[in-house]
């Protein structure tokens, strides 16, 4: 009887036997605790000092033509523009760093650029485009800056020179998508104290480029009735909120401008052959002549070399098809999915495709080279006319046209502001979000690693006071016997 008592007594814990060691070993636990602290946090400040310190930002791209891995103009998009030499020295520039080579190098070097991929990008791809095969290209992108905590940048100029390469990139995406060049429509000043004759040269030319660009971007907002996207429905009801015009109506203004205001200038000038120096503008429609027919004779070779290749071409792709019978007809144990004659006629039609591309786009190079040619040379015929002929005072006719055309340049001043405006306002609702960061450039800090590394250090020297503590065990000091 007495046994059993004895051994439900060892078998209960003696809580209060507990508190006391624990209360005994109180100093030791903060001493282990506060020696663990120190260790951690010198062992954190050790091991990220030799660590590069690293600012993140994340970027959207959401202009049209992304999905397909394009820019606007058609041409490949690639996320690594964004830390392209030009924009890296742009950058540094402007924030007044270092701009030598080497230090461009470095920075450059130091960036990366990683798309977000979703979790199931095939699938999310599939319902906006169903049955699309083609390579996923993310519109989420993290732009990542690594440089050492040495690096001579503090932690607000490397935020800075994050945010001001994702503002120079937007900036030249502006200029080179969005914005109208700075040519655009400066016949006039490119005029300045001319010959009457380079008016009727020059002005034809340039309302040729304004009505070319009106009429793409009537095509671009009408085209690609298919797509219900909510974008393109409002590009097609485009209505400028400056002007209250749209692009049909600039080209509708354009058309009237050129039959009401200018042709009449530009008859007079041409009708009577108006030239302040008939035998000088004589000598520069010869040596225009001259360079048109460089360029179409370099045109016609270029057109010969292409129509041979595609002979040839058609030739060899015949005898890939006769190649691929002969081998699928033999027997063979391990034939390949893919043999070597399908790889050769996948290669001859690709080349023979873009053979076919480059013969369209040499071909319609040179008929237009003959027909400025032929223009030209009906106007310096025209114009030799008047030199041979008898010599009439032309000096009220002179003096009637350039009138006219002083008249004329505040209308077409106007015209151009009009199309400029549209335009702008056109790019601010279709390009406002193109690129845009989505989350706050931010660079890793020291305090909070050390605050982590500091707990748990005090945590498991804390932990450790408390074992020995409860074993008895404590430390700079002679165990002392239990009472009883």
């Amino acid at each position: 009887m007495n046994k059993a008592s004895d051994i439900e007594q060892d078998d209960d814990i003696d809580l209060r036997e507990l508190f006391i060691r624990l209360g005994r070993g109180l100093g030791q636990m903060i001493g282990l605790g506060l020696l663990g602290l120190v260790i951690f946090v010198l062992g954190n400040i050790f091991i990220t000092w030799r660590q590069p310190v690293v600012t993140t930002c994340r970027v959207v791209f959401t202009f049209s033509g992304l999905e397909r891995g394009e820019y606007p103009d058609h041409s490949k998009f690639s996320a690594d523009d964004l830390r392209a030499p030009n924009i890296i020295a742009e950058v540094l520039k402007e924030q007044g760093l270092d701009t030598n080579d080497n230090f461009q190098s470095r920075i450059r070097a130091a960036i990366d650029v990683e798309g977000v991929m979703p979790d199931t990008p095939q699938k999310a791809r599939d319902t906006l485009r169903p049955g699309d095969s083609s390579a996923y290209i993310p519109d989420e992108y993290i732009v990542m800056l690594t440089l050492p905590r040495h690096f001579p940048l503090n932690n607000q100029q490397r935020e800075s020179l994050l945010n001001g390469i994702i503002n120079v990139y937007r900036e030249n995406f502006w200029r080179t998508y969005a914005a109208l060049p700075q040519s655009f429509g400066n016949a006039f000043a490119t005029l300045h104290n001319a010959d009457l004759s380079d008016y009727e040269a020059i002005l034809s030319e340039d309302m040729q480029n304004i009505v070319s660009y009106l009429n793409q971007k009537v095509e671009d907002t009408t085209a690609q009735e298919g797509n219900t996207s909510r974008r393109d429905t409002q590009s097609r009801t485009f209505r400028s909120p400056t002007t209250n015009l749209s692009f049909g109506d600039l080209l509708t203004q354009v058309r009237l401008f050129q039959q009401i205001k200018l042709n009449g200038i530009l008859g007079l000038i041409y009708l009577n052959g108006l030239s302040r120096d008939r035998a000088a503008a004589m000598a520069k429609m010869d040596y225009r002549l001259q360079i048109l027919d460089d360029q179409s004779d370099k045109a016609e070779e270029e057109e010969k070399m292409v129509h041979d290749l595609l002979t040839e071409a058609q030739k060899r792709a015949q005898s890939y098809v006769l190649g691929i019978r002969s081998e699928t007809v033999q027997p063979r144990a391990d034939v390949p999915v893919i043999d070597r004659g399908l790889i050769d006629s996948l290669v001859a039609n690709d080349s023979y495709n873009f053979l076919v591309r480059q013969a369209l786009d040499i071909g319609y190079k040179a008929r237009e080279l003959q027909a400025e040619r032929d223009d030209l040379l009906e106007r310096k015929k025209h114009m030799q006319s008047f030199l041979q002929g008898k010599t009439v005072d032309q000096s009220s006719l002179i003096a009637e046209a350039e009138k006219s055309l002083a008249e004329l340049e505040p209308a077409y001043q106007q015209l151009i502001a009009d199309i400029r405006k549209t335009n702008a306002d056109f790019v601010r609702q279709q390009f406002a979000d193109a690129i845009r960061p989505v989350s706050e450039i931010k660079t890793e800090g020291t305090v909070k690693p050390l605050a982590v590394s500091g707990a748990i250090g005090f945590a498991l020297g804390l932990a450790t006071g408390m074992g020995f503590s409860l074993l008895g065990i404590y430390l700079g000091a002679r165990s002392k016997a239990n009472p009883a």
